[in-house]
């Protein structure tokens, strides 16, 4: 997150959230160009900084059986070079300007960003245009990411604690369709057998303009701004609509436990998830809520019961969406699942049972009015503070365009979780957060293995 001097700050909250109102201001002027390119202009001229964001409607769930983990070899293709910016130019071009970049691929979109100087919008828009009309596919850049792809998995995942079961385990138990129980990661087996026609077919099935969206926030003028988008991209051929893969899930869903040994794992821990609820609707706002009274904050009910008054728990997160998607960018089917490490002289059956009494009791009694008004002031807080990030507000304007097609949401979410009920907190969790639609996975350290005997 970038960080300006005070005064700077001050400006950006009076730009975006008015005084004594719950309501987001952010503006937003949409519009798209003829070979179907959405863009979204967000103009605040606080500090001299830009954040250009291109998302892409593909992820790992739409990836095919035997292409596992394409959508995350892709997003290391984005960074091999192009026609007119090779290899290494994108890295130099934003870091001689001062600026950062990135991309990260997600179960639902794959996106990319730089945050450069406000005079350098161009620059980023040339970027981000040449790598989209006629990015360098070829055998050398693909074995290169293959092996990158494959390095990663080895040191973030697989020597990593608990990551495995994260990332492979979990979503089998959470998901019955292939297409969200699959690693988002992807096995060796697939992406060594990737061949050049593969990539080149997922390049242009998705990577093109009528499947992105172009989110620009920051500091400036939105006539020249739309000047320059056209320029690079107005003639950027579109490409048929890909189908998107079918999500559904079964309706009865049944509970599900499974014990997973990891030799990696100094500690225990245990993830404890339910199907969630559509997006945006009101069961959506209130597990929001229900999450915030749970999880966040030092006075939570998790951190007051459970790792100070029980002392059960060392550590969780929790999360609409976890562990690959937040509330924000949750598209259906998802859960809301937590992940709690604890203290080996508790099981994983009774950390399972002290957080089932938690949320027994927003089941059984209304939230107190005066709690549910202290979360509300922290989730409104977190919200504040989340869109004063340029690239945050880039994220959330992307993520109301490509799933409801209305980057206008992003000022109207705030109302719409503050507006949630104690009665509709109960009525969620009684649906919900019950054993019977439960999914557990105890994580378990593996027992040390005995020294080899020397011969």
């Amino acid at each position: 997150m970038m960080k300006h001097l005070a005064l700077a700050f001050g400006l950006l909250i009076s730009s975006i959230l008015p005084a004594a109102a719950a309501d987001v201001n952010v503006p937003v002027e949409a519009y798209k160009l003829k070979n179907g390119l959405r863009v979204i202009l967000s103009r605040d001229n606080a500090v001299p900084v830009i954040t250009v964001y291109m998302i892409y409607d593909v992820g790992a769930r739409s990836e095919e059986k035997g292409r596992t983990g394409f959508a995350h070899l892709f997003e290391h293709m984005m960074f091999e070079g192009s026609a007119n910016a090779p290899k290494g130019t994108h890295n130099k071009a934003v870091e001689s300007n001062g600026g950062v970049f990135n991309g990260s691929t997600h179960p639902d979109f794959t996106d990319y960003y730089e945050v450069l100087p406000s005079n350098k919008l161009a620059t980023a828009l040339w970027l981000e245009s040449d790598r989209m009309r006629n990015l360098s596919i070829n055998e050398e850049n693909l074995k290169n990411q293959k092996e990158a792809v494959k390095q990663e998995r080895r040191l973030s995942f697989d020597n990593q604690p608990y990551n495995t079961a994260i990332v492979d385990v979990w979503p089998t138990l959470m998901f019955h369709n292939w297409q969200s129980s699959h690693s988002l990661i992807g096995s060796f087996e697939d992406l060594n057998n990737a061949t050049l026609a593969d990539v080149s077919r997922f390049f242009k099935t998705y990577y093109a303009p009528d499947n992105a969206a172009l989110i620009i926030v920051g500091d400036i003028q939105n006539a020249e701004a739309r000047k320059l988008i056209e320029t690079y991209f107005g003639d950027i051929p579109a490409q048929p609509i890909p189908k998107r893969p079918d999500l559904t899930e079964p309706a009865d869903f049944k509970a599900v436990k499974q014990v997973q040994k990891d030799p990696l794992a100094q500690v225990p821990a245990v993830i404890i998830g339910y199907p969630g609820p559509k997006r945006r609707s009101a069961d959506y706002y209130a597990i929001h809520m229900i999450d915030a009274i749970l999880t966040a904050g030092d006075s939570s009910r998790f951190r007051m019961d459970l790792v100070k008054g029980k002392e059960s728990i060392i550590q969780y997160e929790a999360e609409l969406g976890w562990p690959f998607a937040s509330w924000r960018d949750y598209r259906d089917p998802e859960p809301y699942a937590m992940f709690i490490v604890h203290k080996p002289n508790f099981t994983g059956e009774q950390i399972v049972g002290q957080v089932q009494d938690e949320i027994a009791k927003l089941q059984n009694q209304p939230v107190d009015e005066k709690e549910l008004e202290r979360v509300k002031t922290q989730v409104r807080a977190g919200a504040i503070k989340e869109m004063q990030s340029s690239q945050n507000r880039a994220l959330a304007l992307a993520q109301f365009e490509l799933a409801e097609g209305n980057a206008e949401l992003i000022n109207t979410e705030l109302d719409r979780i503050l507006a949630v009920t104690s009665a509709q907190i109960q009525a969620a969790a009684k649906k919900y957060l019950v054993p019977e639609k439960r999914a557990v996975l105890e994580i378990q350290p593996a027992p040390a293995q005995a020294p080899k005997e020397a011969k």
